[in-house]
């Protein structure tokens, strides 16, 4: 058995055009299996052409200071997160940045590859003067927030509802996530 080899089989880099279509069946499997009961029909009902038409515009032509990166096993995308700038609260403060979102392939997951795409978006924010990184949980994501607790951050008692559909009575579900944040 070889020790080392000549070259990586797995890495992290840029998204580049033609990535939206792993990078949304990641997502949506990731969704699908960590929050299926918690989401219900509203992953079913997910439209995955336009959810590829927003990823390839956010790989393509990203905002200022926002990124996507994906995770590869070979040549293969595996995984992917995207990352965005927060402002400075005010002029003396440095600015921060939110992970917007991580997903593993759940095929491939436990194999390293969330914690290098975290290790590679914090280095980037590092790079744009973040000091802080802010992220969302779902209530009842136990694995992301054990993996993000690994990771350094924790959560700070702020709370959002999203709606996430209609139940069959006509109301609107909501779920809820919790922020959290390390320094950086």
């Amino acid at each position: 058995m070889t020790l080392f080899h000549e070259t990586s089989d797995v890495s992290v880099r840029p998204a580049v055009p033609g990535d939206e279509t792993a990078i949304v069946a990641i997502q949506v499997e990731a969704w699908r299996r960590s929050h299926g009961e918690l989401l219900g029909g509203a992953i079913d009902a997910l439209d995955h052409d336009a959810m590829r038409g927003q990823w390839a515009a956010a790989v393509a032509a990203p905002p200022a200071g926002h990124r996507v990166l994906v995770a590869c096993a070979g040549a293969t995308v595996v995984g992917f997160a995207s990352i965005a700038p927060v402002p400075a609260t005010d002029p003396t403060s440095a600015p921060g940045g939110l992970l917007l979102a991580l997903e593993v392939d759940p095929a491939h997951q436990q194999g390293g590859h969330g914690s290098r795409l975290l290790a590679a978006a914090v280095d980037l924010l590092r790079e744009d003067g973040a000091d802080q990184l802010l992220t969302w949980v779902l209530d009842g994501d136990t694995a992301r927030a054990q993996f993000l607790s690994g990771a350094g951050l924790g959560p700070d008692d702020t709370v959002r509802e999203l709606a996430s559909g209609t139940l069959p009575d006509g109301t609107t579900r909501t779920v809820r996530e919790h922020r959290w944040w390390a320094t950086i």
